[in-house]
């Protein structure tokens, strides 16, 4: 066993569908218009899968990118961690179908907390570096909402897009990485955003199919409800935790899920809009690649450099919330330190 260690990113990667779905096809396809969307939302287009693409085949092309900017093999994975509601079977988990495709030789499983996945995920394989019991752990967060989408509902067919992010997380000898962590859930309230049909307790049949229950169903008010509380809540915990202030943060990255929601949580936690990374209006929400998908763009723009300190804030089903306070020591794309 070695002695306890810090974490650090190390490699990145994103991937998106070439097809786009802009909120001007939406109109075609359902009583809605652009403005509506947008003023709603913030989203003005969404990637939508296409034919002969999964979950699976999305993670692995975002994870070669993270390890191919981390200098690794596959080989060298001591672990993959994948955070996802929409694997592409029941069984096998979609996190052991990622470790074959990837060509791996490391325990690989599946954590299903919503938008929150992710966040979970890195957390999760900070543990094991920290502990000194692995080095590298590949996280992935992925997405194929698109197949559970009821297209006739305007409620939440302008929401969603698909995608996948993906990061490297090193052991490192450098002070840094995750300073703190907030996880929660309240499943009291799980049922206002839930698949109500396919498990265990509903199982699929023809009434399941007649119902739409294999569709995503939504009660938007309360998942609002929560979702402007739980942000600047888990913000402000986090930087406790850490010993800091909303101050200190470099730079936020909230989950992706509606414009109104990040506005609402900046003006509470009085923290400087520049300062908040938004690319909603070019994905949708993506659930537990959206935060990924976020991380790897404001890199790839500049936006990160050496000891900045990142909050990574994400709620959603279950009710979940997920939040990670990161320093970042790893690479930059524009010079700082080295990126393969």
């Amino acid at each position: 066993m070695m002695s306890p260690q810090y974490s650090q990113i190390t490699g990145w990667g994103k991937y998106a569908p070439p097809k786009v779905l802009t909120n001007y096809d939406l109109e075609k396809m359902v009583d809605t218009s652009h403005d509506w969307i947008v003023q709603r939302t913030g989203i003005e287009q969404r990637h939508i899968a296409g034919e002969g693409e999964t979950t699976a085949t999305m993670a692995v092309a975002a994870a070669q990118k993270a390890l191919a900017v981390a200098g690794l093999e596959p080989a060298d994975l001591d672990l993959i961690v994948v955070g996802t509601s929409t694997p592409d079977y029941f069984m096998p988990a979609v996190s052991s179908l990622i470790q074959a495709r990837l060509g791996a030789n490391c325990p690989a499983f599946t954590i299903s907390t919503g938008c929150t996945a992710f966040v979970y995920g890195l957390v999760t394989a900070h543990q094991y570096i920290a502990s000194g019991a692995y080095r590298h752990v590949l996280v992935i967060g992925a997405e194929l909402v698109s197949r559970f989408i009821d297209w006739t509902d305007r409620n939440t067919c302008v929401l969603f897009g698909d995608g996948a992010g993906a990061v490297v997380l090193s052991a490192s000898d450098e002070p840094g990485g995750i300073l703190a962590f907030d996880l929660g859930s309240n499943g009291e309230n799980g049922m206002v955003l839930a698949v109500e049909g396919g498990g265990s307790a509903n199982p699929f049949s023809q009434e399941v199919l007649d119902n739409k229950q294999i569709y995503i169903q939504m009660n938007g008010r309360e998942v609002f409800k929560f979702a402007t509380r739980i942000l600047p809540q888990s913000t402000q915990t986090l930087v406790e935790k850490a010993g800091m202030s909303v101050d200190d943060i470099d730079l936020l990255i909230p989950h992706q899920a509606n414009v109104r929601i990040i506005e609402m949580a900046v003006r509470r936690l009085e923290i400087d809009p520049q300062k908040v990374y938004v690319n909603l209006h070019k994905y949708g929400n993506t659930s537990a690649a959206s935060i990924p998908l976020a991380l790897v763009e404001a890199l790839e723009e500049g936006r990160i450099k050496k000891n900045d300190r990142l909050a990574m804030v994400s709620f959603g089903a279950g009710l979940t919330w997920a939040s990670a306070l990161l320093q970042w020591n790893g690479p930059t794309p524009n010079g700082n330190g080295r990126v393969r």
